[in-house]
Parts: structure tokens; C-alpha cells; sequence
């Protein structure tokens, strides 16, 4: 059991760590092109952590439980020298699993050090695997070629499972999805539909672009058959189902009509050094400016503490539950700070 418990009596677990506000694509559903132009200021160098501090909170956040550690951004493969980071937390007593979310454009140069680094597993995303609705979809920023080519690497460096996330979205890739079901079907890859999340407020989400689960999944087994399995532990996100001709599984997350803040045991670290208890939360709890002003870790553990503590967050299901007349309001924080 977690030595730390919120409100509604879920432990804590895992914390994503978003490492850079910075991306070398422009997907529309996370930072749309004409939003983060040129001419966007990010972040400067010394408002980010440094990987020393991620480390040194990430060994605080163990001593309370977690033993999940999620690398993400904007793109944390843009970040120099993740290798590092990755090794400090491979060394950290109590952290047992080490995980990267990426969109893969960078992955192929970077799998095989980043695996003896430390790393275990990775996550790409992948939202269609037709080229003109690929880069439609990224921005015009990115080639499919070097994304399948950095999954290939991933499987080769052995950071396994691989799982590749494709967003579906309504009018933008929801005609070809079954597309990637096919392509990663028998392979080594776990493939997992994500139900469009109005994450932020500059994407421009409506309920009207969400395909939902159950569209995606009635529209894969009506090419092949699918049976229910049961999830392999009570804070798995994703829904899993078996081809039942034998060709793996697939996921689907149904964070918008049949969310699952019950089991969520997820903290967020954000760029700027924030801790962020839900998806969904504004501002968050500053680690950072106790950190560089000389906090010991007592102190830091009891900020953590009393912030977990008092978590009430369940806005995905507010949200599901509400009419359309009194939804609670959209958050600020968008998805790049927050790191997925």
C-alpha cells in the first residue's frame, strides 16, 4: 500500500515526468501549428528542471510508493543527453519501472543508448499510417518512415513491450484507423485507441470529435472477432481485447464516455517543476522553487504529502456525468507541460 493516500482513497503510484515544453511536431490536438509558431517563446533552459532535481524528487516520490517513472514532454527526445536522466533513475532504490512516451520521430538514433541507460519500455505515438494524414496530423513536421523506423529500433534495443497510442479524431484520421490495426496485428507491438481528451484549451476540442470506444471497437471486430481481457492491474488505462484468431491484443482508452479516475495513481511532474495531481488540474503544487531554495527533503516529502492528501481530482468523470449545460470548465494547463 502507498504510504500516500488522497481523498478518495487511491495511493500513489507513478509520476510522469515532462522534461521539455519543447516539440519538433505540431499536432493539432496537443500544440497546433498556428498557436506555436516561430515565434513562441518556450520555456529558457534554466526554468527546467535539471535532471539532477528530477532525480532527487523522483527519490522522494519513491520513499512514498511510486515505483513508475514515465519520461514525456512536448518530445523528451529533443532534450539533450535523456540517457542521463534515464541512468539517475535507474539507480534510484524502489523504482522498477522506467518508461519513455514519444512521438518517434528521434527514437531510432536514441533506442539502443537510452536502453542501456536504464530504460524498459516505450510508447509511440502514431495516428495514421497513411503519409498525407500523417503529416496532416503532425503538423507537416514530421515523416512517417523515421516513426515506423524508431519502433523497429525500440524492438530491436529490447525495450519491450512496445506500445504505440494512436488519438482517433473525428473528420482527421477516423476513416483509416484500422489501418495500423492490421499493420501491428502478430507483431510484438501493443496497439492502443485513445478517445480525443480535451486536454488544455487551444485545441479547439468538441464532443463531436471524439470516436468512442465502443465505435472503434464495434468497427475492429467487425473485421476480426474480439474477446474481453481481463486488465492486468486496477490503474490500467486502457480496456484490453484478444483477436481470437490468435493475433495479439489491442487497447482502447475511453478517458472521455467511461473514464477511470477511480484507479488513477498517477502524479504528474511538470516542466517548470510543478506537481500536478490529475490531467485536468490548473497550476499545481511548485516543487521547484522549494528545491532551489534550499528545502531538505522532510520538506519537500511534506509538500508532496499534503498535496496528494488533499487530492479530490476526478474531472474526467464530472465531466461524463455532467449535461451539457453545466459541464465543469475546460483547464488551463495544457498537454505538452503536463506530460500526458
Amino acid at each position: 500500500m502507498s504510504a500516500c493516500v488522497d481523498t478518495l482513497g487511491r495511493g500513489l503510484s507513478d509520476v510522469r515526468i515532462s522534461v521539455t515544453d519543447r516539440c519538433n511536431f505540431r499536432c493539432p490536438y496537443c500544440m497546433p501549428a498556428d498557436l506555436f509558431g516561430e515565434s513562441y517563446s518556450f520555456l529558457p533552459r534554466p526554468e527546467l528542471l535539471s535532471y539532477e532535481e528530477i532525480a532527487r524528487l523522483v527519490g522522494i516520490l519513491a520513499s512514498l510508493g511510486v515505483s513508475k517513472a514515465r519520461i514525456t514532454g512536448g518530445e523528451p527526445l529533443v532534450r539533450a543527453d535523456l540517457g542521463d536522466l534515464i541512468g539517475r533513475l535507474a539507480a534510484i532504490d524502489g523504482i522498477d519501472d522506467i518508461a519513455l512516451t514519444t512521438n518517434g520521430a528521434l527514437l531510432a538514433q536514441q533506442a539502443t543508448r537510452l536502453a542501456k541507460a536504464g530504460l524498459h519500455r516505450v510508447t509511440v505515438s502514431l495516428d495514421s499510417l497513411d503519409p498525407v494524414i500523417f503529416q496532416r496530423m503532425n503538423g507537416d513536421r514530421g515523416k512517417l518512415k523515421d516513426v515506423l523506423a524508431g519502433i523497429t529500433a525500440a524492438v530491436e534495443a529490447g525495450l519491450s513491450p512496445i506500445k504505440v497510442n494512436c488519438v482517433v479524431v473525428r473528420d482527421m484520421n477516423d476513416d483509416s484507423f484500422e489501418n495500423i490495426a492490421e499493420h501491428f496485428r502478430g507483431t510484438e507491438v501493443e496497439l492502443r485507441f485513445i478517445e480525443y481528451m480535451d486536454v488544455g484549451t487551444r485545441n479547439g476540442w468538441e464532443m463531436e470529435q471524439v470516436v468512442t470506444a465502443s465505435e472503434i471497437l464495434e468497427r475492429l471486430a467487425a473485421r476480426w472477432p474480439l474477446e474481453p481481457l481481463e486488465r492486468r492491474s486496477p490503474s490500467e488505462v486502457a480496456g484490453r481485447y484478444r483477436y481470437t484468431d490468435g493475433k495479439g491484443t489491442v487497447g482502447v482508452v475511453s478517458s472521455v464516455t467511461a473514464p477511470f479516475c477511480g484507479a488513477c495513481t498517477r502524479a504528474r511532474l511538470t516542466t517548470n517543476g510543478r506537481l500536478v495531481n490529475c490531467l485536468f488540474a490548473e497550476g499545481g503544487v511548485d516543487l521547484k522553487g522549494p528545491l532551489r531554495s534550499g528545502a531538505d527533503d522532510r520538506e519537500l516529502t511534506d509538500i508532496i504529502l499534503a498535496s496528494w492528501r488533499a487530492r479530490d481530482d476526478r474531472y474526467s468523470e464530472l465531466r461524463t456525468q455532467a449535461t451539457s449545460g453545466d459541464s465543469p470548465p475546460r483547464r488551463r494547463m495544457e498537454m505538452y507541460q503536463l506530460g500526458g
